[in-house]
């Protein structure tokens, strides 16, 4: 099974270039919502570490971005409880798509988190600064603060985009970005 991974900026377009791929896709995004909505022990663990924050299962994310807000270290918690059950959630997924022959891995902290393995092939998604804040203010909910704040938890792009096997320039144009993952795929595969 080849794994590929898809890394760059907040606001970049990793989630769509990922679907793009046509292989199964591990959003690790989408299993920390559900992570919120469904998980009873993640709630107790979170409620134990900010009592102040969180008060009410299924878990809101407007208590956790206050929580970080009025204190930057309460990322640190929140880390510390979610990704284990990402990585566990991660893992059953690689689990039950082990005879595909590819899947491809959606998580926006894969290298920080040292998630990579040695054939991992590393898609990196470029893409202008101009038209990704852009985006992002069209993103609900965006909060400008809890940005700034998650970036610091980033490696620098240009050390992402070094790691990589291969760079996708995204335009945030259907055909173009379709016609790369294509070059990609076949290079691959």
């Amino acid at each position: 099974m080849i794994r590929i991974a898809v890394v760059g900026d907040i606001g970049s377009g990793k989630t769509y270039v990922a679907k793009k791929f046509g292989y199964p896709v591990f959003n690790a995004d989408i299993e920390v919502s559900k992570l919120y909505k469904k998980s009873k022990k993640c709630y107790k663990k979170l409620k134990k570490n900010l009592p102040k924050y969180i008060s009410k299962f299924p878990i809101e994310k407007k208590q956790l971005n206050k929580a970080i807000i009025e204190d930057r270290k309460n990322i640190k918690k929140i880390i510390k409880i979610v990704h284990p059950e990402i990585r566990i959630k991660m893992n059953q997924f690689m689990r039950k798509n082990k005879y595909k022959r590819a899947i491809v891995l959606d998580i926006p902290l894969y290298l920080e988190n040292k998630l990579n393995k040695k054939n991992d092939v590393l898609i990196f998604v470029d893409a202008k600064k101009k038209e990704i804040n852009k985006r992002l203010r069209k993103r609900l909910n965006f909060n400008y603060e809890i940005y700034k704040t998650l970036k610091k938890f980033q490696l620098p792009l240009e050390k992402k985009k070094k790691k990589s096997t291969f760079i996708i320039k995204n335009n945030f144009k259907k055909s173009y970005t379709k016609k790369n993952i294509k070059k990609v795929l076949r290079q691959i595969l």
